[in-house]
């Protein structure tokens, strides 16, 4: 990227590199380094132009033993994605909507060893759950990052448009190096290809707008074309309406989704149903070409009445016991690998939940939760991931609208956490607490939605936008210790935040160069995604977090229902021991090097 200074350039170190591998970097055919470089995986050339075309080599004990392709300078710290943005429509009773462009996950669907961007449109007129009335289709497209469209998918008018309803898994979930897509479909699914799924003349919308009865499938998606590939019946169905909570289809239709290494070994599907009261989790392999069902976990099940009602509006996935396997994190309850439960905390359905190494002085991984129940003895609760043993928790008497876990301040090591009410309600700060419970400040961030690795530092910064009511302009923070306040350290012009008063970004994710993350963000017209990187020089390495276990399956499951920043399974922050080498299984996906 071109700065002020020069040219920042920057690349990866990989899980699979040795410690003791060192870079070095050419312009225009000239090495520009004077000795290989040992600790970062950037660089700033101060002679560098728009015009410079640069590459990497690897050197081991002392010779060069590869190069990467030529890389041309961006003009700008973005890069420009143009949309192919889809023409509106009217509903059944006679209103207008518009398309704007909305969340996305990354997967390389060509095995060309670039991530390329899967991304959903969103109608003006999508729907909470909670609301009735017809909403506009659900689309879903696939851009190369040169802005090539390669194909779209149209979930047809049985699928309703909302934040709950369409959760979109970009995986390599056979191993054979190209990325899928799965995801909930219904008859007149068209997919990449232009094949119908189920009657394409079927239409189960009753007279409020939502979809209460129909076939319901589970589709597996190829990543090249969009072509569907294996399709089977939704499994949990809906069954009665009012076992998920009421009668009129607004708890029995929310869906959650996740990709999860739950052999240890090779990726399987986790789709799911429900959390307010019952609550049902179904896994699934995609191999040899078919969707096959491995259990399903369900709440209603004798012997599991104390896991009803412990979803979130997001879920996580991690090894939380230590058995090389990953687990289910789903909200205040855990299912085990195989289908069974771990553990049930009894603190009920919350907004917000973060699971990482957020105490780097316990030996697991920790769950830092908010919580929605009035007479929950903890708004906000702080556990073991692995055992759901609450380690400490503040009393809040109502419900916790966002919460956080971030390490913020380099005076305290592991992560802060804090809970406030979002925009709109009373805006009461619960207070700023360290992961051991200690309260540092009865003044905590007034930004709760995304944290983000952005500066040259170990500390995370907050990324949140200004809400006017109507649109966000986003922005990334930093929290100022000593003054208790926040300070603005970039604000793009010309892009739009995502999902109302959640603030959230189209995706972000570790996409380029060194470990720090980008952030996709609309235009304000939705013609175009922009990805942004820092061009902040930093002296950390760090292999990239796409090959961290819990971060890599964070990126895939962020787009679900109320998006949640990934967190790493090791501590990132002061102070840290350097991360453990990650479990690489490289039969598959170069990109997405599967764990």
């Amino acid at each position: 990227m071109k700065t002020e200074g020069g040219v920042f350039v920057s690349w990866r170190f990989l899980g699979t590199d040795d410690e003791d591998t060192a870079f070095h970097l050419y312009r225009n055919g000239q090495r520009v380094s004077k000795k290989p470089i040992t600790e970062s995986t950037n660089f700033l050339d101060p002679a560098g132009t728009l015009a410079s075309v640069y590459r990497v080599s690897v050197v081991k004990k002392g010779f060069e033993i590869s190069r990467t392709p030529t890389a041309a300078v961006w003009p700008e710290r973005f890069l420009t994605i143009p949309l192919k943005k889809p023409e509106g429509g009217t509903t059944p009773d006679g209103q207008p909507y518009t398309y704007s462009a909305n969340d996305a996950s990354v997967g390389d669907v060509d095995g060309d060893g670039e991530y390329e961007i899967i991304l959903k449109w969103d109608p003006s007129n999508s729907k909470d759950n909670a609301h009735n009335g017809y909403t506009g289709e659900v689309l879903i497209d696939a851009y190369k990052l040169d802005g090539t469209f390669l194909w779209r998918i149209n979930l047809g008018k049985n699928i309703r448009a909302g934040a709950h309803y369409t959760q979109f898994m970009v995986y390599d979930l056979d191993g054979d190096g190209k990325a899928e897509i799965a995801m909930k479909t219904a008859d007149g699914t068209t997919d990449g290809i232009g094949n119908i799924i189920g009657n394409e003349d079927a239409d189960f919308r009753d007279e409020q707008g939502r979809i209460l009865s129909g076939p319901e499938y589970l589709t597996v998606f190829k990543g090249e074309t969009g072509e569907a590939l294996s399709t089977v019946d939704y499994d949990p169905p809906r069954g009665t309406l009012e076992d998920w909570g009421d009668g009129y289809g607004n708890r029995m239709d929310r869906f959650l989704a996740g990709i999860a290494y739950l052999d240890g070994e090779r990726p399987s599907l986790v789709m799911a149903r429900g959390y307010y009261t019952r609550s049902v989790l179904a896994a699934y392999n995609f191999r040899n070409g078919r969707l096959e069902k491995q259990w399903i976990f369900d709440s209603d099940k004798p012997g599991h009445e104390r896991y009803a009602g412990q979803g979130n509006h997001s879920l996580s996935v991690a090894d939380v016991d230590g058995d090389g396997k990953d687990e289910i994190i789903y909200g205040a309850m855990a299912v085990d690998h195989d289908g069974t439960g771990l553990y049930t905390t009894g603190l009920g359905h919350g907004d917000a939940m973060h699971v990482g190494n957020l105490d780097p002085s316990r030996k697991g991984l920790e769950v830092f939760q908010v919580h929605e129940d009035h007479y929950s003895p903890y708004g906000l609760s702080f556990r073991d991931a692995g055992t759901g043993d609450i380690l400490w928790g503040v009393h809040a008497g109502t419900d916790v609208g966002r919460g956080m876990a971030a390490h913020i301040d380099p005076q305290y090591e592991g992560s802060l956490v804090w809970g406030i009410d979002p925009p709109g309600n009373e805006g009461i700060s619960y207070g700023l607490y360290t992961s051991k419970g200690e309260k540092v400040s009865d003044k905590a961030p007034a930004s709760a939605n995304f944290a983000i690795w952005w500066d040259g530092d170990l500390v995370r910064e907050l990324l949140d936008h200004d809400w006017n009511g109507t649109i966000g302009r986003p922005k990334i923070d930093k929290w100022d210790a000593e003054n208790r306040c926040l300070n603005t350290v970039f604000q793009p012009e010309g892009v739009l935040s995502n999902n109302g008063t959640k603030g959230n970004p189209v995706l972000q994710a570790n996409l380029f160069g060194d470990w720090r993350e980008e952030v996709i963000w609309r235009t304000e017209e939705s013609d175009a995604l922009r990805i942004y990187t820092t061009t902040d020089i930093t002296r950390h390495r760090l292999y990239t977090l796409m090959h961290d276990p819990v971060y890599r399956l964070g990126i895939a499951w962020q787009n679900t229902a109320y998006n949640q920043p990934p967190h790493t399974g090791y501590y990132l922050g002061t102070g840290m021991k350097k991360p453990p080498k990650p479990t690489i299984y490289l039969a598959g996906n170069k990109a997405e090097m599967p764990l």
